[in-house]
């Protein structure tokens, strides 16, 4: 994008927030988060989603060695938002230490990871659609259910099965989510490549929204 020529209201970081609007709030309310968040899921609910993000997020970081030298990805990829060992040490208290041997990603999962991967090969706007649409969503919304699963299932043992949401390196999220838009809106892209990377930030927010939807099958509770 060229910086002479961009506005508040045009800027990307302003695009790809208002584009996906209705899709966050659609993910954030779905069935089975108003059941996990109101505390009507058991422990082990919880623990299915946390395992269904570790999948998730082990895309989004084991390609990014390979990504931390380029010049349109290089910037997003900061070790301090890393999640896959809170994720791995949240699992072994949920589950046990031989989690990983029971564990498996759903269907919706795996198409999910597998989509990161091939954007993280072909595509970097691709890449920082995911990228963005995962770190920066969880270090804001993702407090609300830190505090309910501590409340609700008394998880408090130093962070641990909770971990995944504490982010002890980033000292003001309010800052960091700052920079970060700055580092979109310094993201050189055409206005073609813009909307490509908007609506594959979509994308991304449907890969949730299926996760979800197939947990509401797995734990069927509600329809509210």
């Amino acid at each position: 994008m060229d910086a002479t020529t961009a506005t508040v209201d045009t800027s990307f970081s302003t695009l790809l927030r208002a584009a996906s609007l209705e899709e966050h709030k659609r993910v954030s309310t779905s069935p089975f988060m108003n059941d996990l968040l109101g505390g009507r899921h058991g422990v082990d609910a919880f623990a299915r989603y946390t395992e269904q993000l570790w999948y998730v997020y082990r895309a989004l970081e084991e390609t990014a060695e390979t990504l931390k030298d380029s010049p349109a990805t290089g910037p997003f990829i900061q070790p301090r938002l890393f999640r896959t060992e809170s994720l791995e040490r949240d699992l072994a208290h949920l589950l046990g230490e031989e989690w990983r041997e029971r564990s498996a990603p759903l269907p919706e999962t795996r198409a999910y990871a597998e989509r990161i991967q091939e954007c993280a090969r072909t595509w970097a706007g691709g890449y920082i659609a995911h990228h963005y649409t995962r770190y920066l969503g969880d270090l804001a919304g993702g407090q609300a259910v830190r505090s309910r699963a501590e409340r609700n299932w008394g998880i408090t043992h130093k962070g641990d099965g909770v971990r995944f949401y504490i982010f002890d390196g980033i000292a003001s999220p309010p800052v960091f989510r700052r920079e970060y838009r700055e580092l979109l809106d310094a993201v050189t892209a055409d206005e073609l490549e813009q909307q490509r990377v908007v609506a594959e930030c979509v994308r991304a927010y449907g890969f949730n929204e299926a996760i979800l939807v197939a947990l509401a099958a797995e734990f069927p509770l509600s329809s509210v």
